[in-house]
């Protein structure tokens, strides 16, 4: 190969460090027909639950260049968010809700896709008859894999990115471009005989080493699913109301990871941080809206914020949450109402039996009807 290319490489790698990313590195454009047939078997056992956008473009997302046929390299950004206190820390604190690490600060979609856009600006400057595109999160692409295959880190038994100098702490973005460049050696597996991402999943979500069921995921329950949230894994959640990190947070390869490499536009937001459940279940949607303006959370909505808070408050058992969560079985709401009556259940069942028939007198809803009907069996009303 010559100089000039491995020079442009190079050049790419210190570019990519100047625009806040905390590591690059160059993948083929093929996945190989194993990752398709790995995709095709978790969807096929409807791992991916709700989402559906997974399988509509699965032969994208399996394969880069049926997404795009002219792409011959791909080049794979890590931007750092590794956090400066420890993800368990609310663990122990039920009257506040745990929001994941990666959004708790500014939305990571705007952030690395800015400096993607720079960074492909500036190769496309560095010679004639260049194309790229640029990818984060929103596209048929898997960027876990293709960042394996680049050298970033390896896939750990949660099926999450691993990273030698950065723990579990990467967001992810890629560069298709057109460009002939030198692969730079594919990342190796290091999980070992571990199994602490597996033992320590408060739902039992993984089946198997290195195989995720994304309908038992917190992550997944919390952001994705849109209706209730299964009875039997609602104990699981805890106090978790958006995303979950414990998976990634055991992972014993954090001790290597600094949270002086994070990208300082992830710096945890004083009311992201730790915030109240009361606060949480008394938002309405304008509320909502500018309490998480600017954040990942917005595009998840107050109806799903106000769900998991609501969950989060009936395993809490503190009493000062009963009235707020009273009040929310009059909610607009379907979806709120009927969490809303399996909280008040934990909390107070006493009241429940007392307020929740004259609450559901007019109820149509056949969800919030069923949740009254499970919450009643065990009181024998």
């Amino acid at each position: 190969m010559a100089s000039g290319k491995r020079n442009l490489e190079a050049a790419i790698a210190t570019e990519a460090t100047r625009l806040g990313f905390a590591d690059c590195a160059i993948a083929p454009a093929s996945l190989g027909p194993q990752t398709a047939a790995r995709l095709q078997r978790w969807l096929a056992d409807g791992c991916h639950g709700d989402m559906l956008w997974m399988e509509a473009r699965a032969d994208q997302r399996a394969e880069p260049q049926v997404l795009w046929s002219e792409v011959r390299s791909v080049i794979m950004l890590g931007m750092s968010y590794a956090p400066a206190r420890d993800p368990f820390a609310l663990a122990d604190h039920p009257d506040r809700g745990r929001i994941s690490v990666y959004s708790q600060g500014g939305d990571y979609h705007k952030t690395v896709k800015t400096a993607l856009k720079a960074l492909a600006r500036w190769i496309v400057d560095q010679a004639d008859d260049i194309q790229v595109k640029v990818f984060v999160d929103t596209a048929p692409v898997m960027e876990k894999p293709l960042a394996m295959a680049a050298g970033l880190g390896w896939q750990g038994k949660h099926t999450n990115l691993v990273s030698r100098t950065h723990g579990s702490w990467l967001f992810l973005g890629a560069i298709y471009t057109t460009l002939e460049l030198e692969p730079s050696g594919a990342g190796q597996d290091r999980c070992g005989s571990c199994t602490a991402c597996q033992d320590v999943c408060p739902t039992n979500a993984f089946p198997a080493p290195y195989r995720l069921d994304a309908r038992r995921c917190i992550s997944y329950l919390t952001i994705e699913h849109a209706g209730p949230i299964p009875a039997e894994l609602r104990r699981g959640i805890g106090n978790h109301v958006y995303g979950c990190d414990d998976c990634l947070a055991v992972c014993p390869w954090n001790k290597f990871a600094d949270s002086a490499h994070r990208n300082q536009a992830f710096l945890p937001r004083a009311e992201l941080a730790a915030p109240s459940l009361a606060d949480l279940l008394a938002l309405d949607d304008a509320q909502f809206r500018s309490v998480f303006a600017g954040s990942p959370i917005k595009r998840s909505g107050r109806v799903r914020m106000v769900r998991n808070a609501l969950i989060a408050a009936g395993n809490s058992g503190d009493p000062a949450l009963t009235a707020p969560v009273a009040a929310l079985l009059d909610d607009a709401e379907p979806v709120v109402r009927g969490a809303a009556v399996w909280a008040l259940a934990q909390l107070d069942p006493a009241r429940f039996a007392a307020e929740s028939a004259a609450s559901l007198a007019g109820e149509e809803d056949a969800g919030v009807l069923a949740e009254w009907q499970l919450a009643r069996a065990p009181l024998r009303v």
